[in-house]
């Protein structure tokens, strides 16, 4: 029968280097045995070193994009990454608020490894005023997270602050990373659920370069995992697994911050 296969789609920009973006949504939900599809809404021209350009892509064809999805598919969760523009943001919550595409998973990209700006600065208030109050799970790192919170985050406690202060905003639940506390020997994230409990996940940093595309990868398998019927806080666990595994795996392409790799299973994973 129709569409008895699971379904996903990411809402996002390309990555002409192939390691992150709608490239990367793609290849994890691949990985996590399920269909995914496309809403791109801007065409980046980057590489293992940085960002050269990108451009948005107009609001019609991003509109045109969400109907030709929604009329035929059935997603049974989806996820957002790179925005861009104000414009960008307002058209994807409008398609968001006009089809039913399952549970919505926010990664609010902001900034690329190289550090280039991928979203707009008045794009942020958009993000958090009309994006966030339709989260079901929201993925910032550190920096995003200070943003959207306008608040320091140099600690635990302060993690834990700004989760409280993002649910106040709408969303129902957050997961910050700790990646950026370079100086832990391991890698501590926060989540807090929307039934008010909470829990921390860690994991041993390794020394590498090679971490492209490690929040697209998170968001993509958190959302692929969502649409098989996981509850939210096993989609996470088995989220930070996947990335972990597909860090410590290491593929050498490039020059710079090069991609994960996405053929990467680990322990306990049945599929």
């Amino acid at each position: 029968m129709a569409n008895e296969t699971i379904q996903t789609l990411t809402i996002a920009g390309t990555d002409s280097g192939g390691g992150a973006g709608v490239m990367a949504d793609i290849k994890t939900m691949q990985m996590r045995h399920v269909f995914s599809a496309a809403v791109i809404v801007a065409v980046t021209a980057q590489n293992t070193i940085g960002v050269q350009d990108f451009m948005p892509i107009p609001k019609k064809l991003i509109d045109e994009q969400f109907a030709s999805v929604a009329s035929d598919l059935k997603i049974r969760a989806c996820k957002t990454g790179m925005l861009a523009d104000v414009a960008t943001v307002e058209a994807v919550v409008a398609n968001l608020k006009k089809y039913d595409l399952g549970t919505l998973t926010v990664d609010p990209v902001m900034v690329a490894k190289g550090g280039a700006r991928l979203l707009s600065e008045d794009a942020i208030n958009t993000v958090r005023d009309e994006l966030l109050p339709l989260a079901d799970i929201l993925t910032p790192n550190l920096p995003e997270a200070e943003e959207l919170t306008g608040m320091k985050i140099d600690d635990k406690d302060q993690m834990m602050d700004a989760a409280k202060k993002l649910q106040d905003l709408g969303v129902k639940n957050v997961l910050i990373k700790g990646g950026h506390q370079t100086e832990s020997k391991e890698s501590s994230d926060f989540i807090l659920l929307e039934n008010g409990q909470s829990f921390w996940v860690s994991s041993p940093r390794i020394d590498t370069v090679r971490t492209h595309g490690t929040g697209d990868t998170l968001s993509s398998c958190i959302t692929a995992e969502i649409a098989k019927g996981a509850d939210v806080e096993t989609a996470i666990r088995t989220g930070k697994k996947y990335v972990q595994a597909t860090i410590a795996n290491g593929i050498q392409v490039g020059h710079g911050h090069g991609p994960l790799n996405h053929w990467a299973t680990f322990e306990g994973d049945g599929e």
